[in-house]
């Protein structure tokens, strides 16, 4: 059965007029479930990430002036949010349905997180939104329960996941893929173990022949025994902050080529949504739910 990780407090009010869809999260679901494409069976409700596997990946220092809300103001201002005891709960929320939702992926092959892909949360510093990286924790829970050995992190947002690449710098049993539009945030970017950089206003053709041409390869390459998929949707030609003009048809076709590919190779896959801005949130919901719809129509 596909599990789903979901949590009323993903949706967390924000002041009017900030510009991140914290809608979305309360949105899709309700979308999967009128659509029939889900039933309640498939959504389970998180816990808190243990603090054990947070300081796995996040400095003390930093996780404690997080969780004490005493980061100054130039770290709050480059998280993008207003810091609050309500906000840190949401970010430890979602690592731990990220958690959990690995070991719904070596169960049944595939699982989600209505929410995650915090890809740009750094070991000591929070920035674009994010501040626990979701995805770098719970790999960090596969290694150290020895449930995998080599992690390949596939990161579709269209802004590169400079903290994936920072966090996993010096880690060879984690290849870390950012395929992002060039000239997206962020403006000083990290250095992945594959960065694919795709020109603005490319569109659906040469984006989807760079992945094509790439992913195969790279699992071939690298021999992974886990996947995390970052599955941002701010590809789309909609969105208010990406560039790189594709289609929803085309960020569908990218999402059946990565989960087919998963699933045919037998690797098991965790799926974080990541970005998605457009300014029609239908737009959003239709992008995100497709994932969900592609991900029943190939495993079960």
């Amino acid at each position: 059965m596909l599990k789903i990780a979901y949590h009323p407090r993903y949706n967390h009010p924000l002041p009017p007029g900030h510009r991140f869809p914290m809608e979305k999260y309360e949105l899709l679901p309700k979308q999967l479930l009128y659509e029939g494409t889900c039933s309640e069976k498939n959504f389970f409700k998180p816990d808190f990430a243990s603090e054990e596997y947070i300081l796995n990946v996040h400095d003390t220092d930093y996780f404690n002036r997080l969780k004490n809300l005493e980061l100054s103001k130039k770290e709050i201002r480059q998280s993008g949010f207003p810091l609050s005891k309500e906000l840190v709960d949401r970010e430890m929320i979602i690592a731990g349905g990220t958690i959990k939702s690995v070991l719904y992926s070596l169960e049944n092959g595939i699982s989600f997180n209505i929410a995650g892909g915090t890809h740009h949360a750094y070991t000591d510093r929070a920035e674009g939104f994010c501040l626990l990286h979701d995805q770098a924790i719970a790999a960090r829970y596969l290694q150290q329960h020895k449930l995998a050995q080599k992690i390949l992190i596939v990161d579709l947002d269209v802004h590169q996941g400079n903290g994936t690449a920072e966090i996993f710098q010096d880690d060879p049993s984690v290849f870390t893929f950012s395929m992002h539009g060039k000239g997206n945030y962020p403006f000083k970017k990290e250095q992945s173990d594959l960065d694919i950089e795709v020109p603005d206003g490319s569109g659906d053709a040469t984006y989807l022949k760079l992945l094509k041409d790439t992913l195969p390869g790279l699992i071939e390459q690298e021999n992974p025994d886990f996947i995390f998929y970052l599955s941002g949707v701010d590809i789309l030609e909609t969105d208010k902050l990406g560039r790189l003009s594709c289609s929803i048809n085309g960020c569908k076709e990218r999402d059946r080529f990565v989960l087919q590919t998963c699933h045919d190779l037998e690797i098991p896959v965790q799926c974080s949504m990541g970005g998605g801005y457009s300014k029609e949130i239908r737009f959003i919901i239709d992008a995100h739910a497709n994932t969900y719809r592609l991900a029943k129509e190939i495993y079960f």
